[in-house]
Formats: C-alpha cells, structure tokens, sequence
C-alpha cells in the first residue's frame, strides 16, 4: 500500500512539475481568463477612465486658451530669474517627460529634491514631494523666488510684465490694467518677503496696499503659467491598449500588445505585489503621502517630507483659502480637512508611474537611478530612517517577477496627449 502511495505522489509532483514548466515556457493565463475583479481593476487603471480635466475655481483663467498662451512664454522664459539663464523648462525639459535626468534639480544652485514631472498635475491636489503647495498656480510661484531655481524676486518678475509689450497686452486681456510700477520710491527694483535680508528689508519698507498690488499680478503670473501646465497631459500606452483589447473580448488583439513578461508584471501588480494600494487609478497614483523607507541622499538629513509639507501649504499666503484665490466660496475641501499626525513623518506623494522611460533617477532626491533599484526597495521593505515605514512586510518576489514587474512598467511609456506646439519655446 505504501509503494502505491509513494507511486501516486510522484507521479503527482510529475504532472506539478509539467505544468508549471508549461506556464513558464508558454506564459500567463489567457487575458480571457482574467477573473472579473481583475477586470474591474484594469478599467479603473486604463487611460479611457481618467475623467475631464477638473475645474480650479481658485484660477479665472485656467482653461482660457489666451492665458495658456501668456503661461507659454513664460515657462521657456529664462528672464524669470534672477542670472537670465533659468525657466521652467530648464527643470521640466519635455524631452524627458517634463522632468530634468537630475537626482536634485539644478537652476541657479542645487534644489533640494528631485524635479518632479508636471505631466498630470492638474489631477492632483497637492504638488511637490511633500505637497507643499495646492494648486498649479501656487505651485508656480515658489521656485521663481526659490534661490536655488530660479532665485528671482516678485518685484523684478512683476515689473518684467510691465516692461514688456508682449507680456503687457497678454496681461491686460486677462487680467486687466496692470498697477504702474515705475515709481522706485514706492516700488523698488528688487524686493519680496523671502529669507534674503536685503529683499525683505525692502519688501518691508512698502505699504501694504503696494504690497497687495504686487502680490495680485505675481499670483496673476503664476496662474497663467498655470495654464499653460495644464495642457501637459498623458496619452494611451500600450496597456491602454490591451485593457481596451481584453474588454471588448478581442483576444487575438490583446495577445499581440503586451509581451508574455509584461502580462505576468500586470498580474503581480494588480495581485501579490499590492502595487495598487497606492498605485491606482488612471493616473496610477493616489496622490496621497506614504513613507516607504527610502533611504536619504548621500551627506543629506532624512528628509521630514509630508509632515513639513502640511504646515507650508497651511501657511502659503497663495493657497486655496488665501486672498489670492478666484475661488468666491473658498470651496477647499482637501486644505480644510488636509489630514496630518506623526505618521506623515518622511512621507513623500505618490508619483504616477506613466512615462516613467527617460525620468529616470528615481524618488525624491532621485536615490535610484534605476526601476529595478527602486522594485528591490519594495521587495525588501527595509526599515525607515525616521518615521515608520508602511510597506510594513517584504515582497518575497523572484528575480525573474521583479523583472516582469519592470517589463509592465516599460507598458505605461507614450507619447504625451498634448499638441506638438505646446512642447518647444514659442515662436516669437
């Protein structure tokens, strides 16, 4: 009886054996097999569900075409600074998907963190690692008098519109008559409320009401630069694609868009390795804040992130509660109710992971110069330097499932949903 039983067994590890050797050979499951739940899971992931671009009441001008036009010239504009050398796009190069190939942004010094891509940003609310600001347009203003960007002033940006024609009539369609700045008593050449003592002295020596006239027309450029961001918008890929192919029912199709490997790193990623718990949507981020135990940039202190980045955007004087908002209702939920406590501690936003080809390094100070470093973080779950580390159990994947994973992150790569125009330096 023990001999047939052995028999039995072994046979049994045989046919085991087979068949996994069979799936490894052969690949994954059928994309007509995909359970529905998983279904579900790939439709809420597919480009075709990212909804119309969500209003910003706190911006007049946010979908007018004249403003993004304005915010064009001024995002390749490297007179918005304070060496003439730098403008946005010297960071958010769309050649590189809006992001720069840096560990740490370089303007006019070394910012403190990695540039992040601006491609979506108009779907979030909060921008910047430790979002620490709430809208495009405030987001705009910061690196402008950011001594490490672009390290100009508002006084200097502000006159900037006035002394040029161009900037001038484009202003004055949107916003109106531009105050008259030319008396230096009142308005000196160089002057803003930021920690450079000679600036603030003079920023100081202002009325209030000078002041508030300077800071409604830098707010004004922030927002048509605002504008202008958001037409940077994502297009479908390739996963796009096969999402569309599996529900329709079109297997044939489906089976010649994604390679075997990038399949099985789809089924990994929306199953075992739980990316979608913070990776999700069409956007394939939550926009939310997590510490996920990355380890600090060389010579740097462990970065506080999130938990700094709450008490800067409550305090940003152009924030969506701010004076300087359109917004009559003061309508913002997301700063009222903005969520805080101790475990925001070194928590950084999620980023999205379309067009991560050519981005590269990766995370907030860029301390991964490589998707795979980045998978091996996970799979480890290492512990945090400060703060508590949410991927709180290692992955356990194979070295071969890390590379499926990577090869279905290579699926999200396309060309950005925006007219060829908007991604050079206008033509004067």
């Amino acid at each position: 009886m023990t001999s047939i039983t052995s028999r039995n067994t072994g046979a049994l590890v045989v046919m085991v054996v087979l068949l996994a050797a069979g799936w490894w050979l052969y690949g994954p499951r059928s994309p007509s097999t995909w359970t529905a739940t998983d279904l579900a899971i790939l439709q809420s992931l597919s480009i075709d569900n990212l909804p119309p671009l969500p209003p910003d009441p706190s911006n007049a001008v946010a979908d007018s075409e004249t403003a993004a036009r304005f915010g064009h010239r001024l995002f390749f504009d490297t007179r918005l600074s304070a060496n003439g050398s730098v403008s946005c796009a010297t960071c958010h190069q769309a050649e590189r998907r809006f992001s720069d190939g840096l560990p740490k942004g370089r303007g006019i010094g070394l910012s403190g963190r990695n540039s992040r891509s601006i491609v979506g940003t108009a779907y979030s609310p909060w921008l910047y690692w430790d979002g620490r600001r709430d809208s495009q347009w405030a987001q705009a203003l910061s690196p402008l008098e950011d001594p490490a960007e672009h390290g100009g002033n508002r006084m200097q940006f502000v006159r900037l519109i006035g002394d040029d024609p161009a900037y001038r009539h484009f202003y004055e369609l949107l916003f109106g008559s531009l105050p008259d700045f030319s008396d230096r008593r009142r308005f000196p050449d160089a002057a803003a409320p930021v920690a450079d003592p000679a600036l603030r002295a003079a920023w100081q020596e202002m009325t209030a009401a000078d002041q508030h006239s300077v800071n409604i027309a830098f707010a004004n450029l922030g927002k048509a630069i605002a504008a202008y961001e958001r037409l940077i918008l994502p297009g479908p890929s390739r996963f796009d694609a096969y999402v569309r192919a599996v529900l329709s029912g079109n297997q044939t199709t489906a089976e010649g868009i994604l390679s075997n490997e990038e399949i099985l790193g789809l089924q990994l990623f929306i199953g075992e390795a739980r990316c979608t718990e913070c990776h999700n949507g069409p956007l394939f981020t939550n926009n939310e804040f997590h510490n996920t135990g990355v380890l600090t940039f060389p010579g740097d202190l462990p970065d506080r992130g999130r938990i700094d980045g709450v008490r800067l955007v409550r305090n940003d004087p152009f924030n969506c509660l701010g004076e300087y908002s359109d917004d009559p209702d003061r309508n913002c939920p997301e700063l009222t109710y903005v969520r805080t406590g101790i475990e925001l501690i070194a928590a950084t936003r999620t980023p999205s992971l379309r067009n991560l080809g050519g981005t590269a390094p990766y995370s907030h100070k860029g301390q991964h110069d490589t998707l795979a470093s980045v998978l091996d973080l996970y799979n480890r779950a290492p512990l945090a330097m400060i703060g508590h580390n949410e991927v709180e159990k290692p992955l356990g994947l194979s070295r071969r499932e890390l590379k499926w994973l990577e090869a279905f992150l290579g699926s999200l790569d396309a060309p950005l949903a925006t007219e060829l125009e908007w991604l050079t330096a206008p033509v004067n």
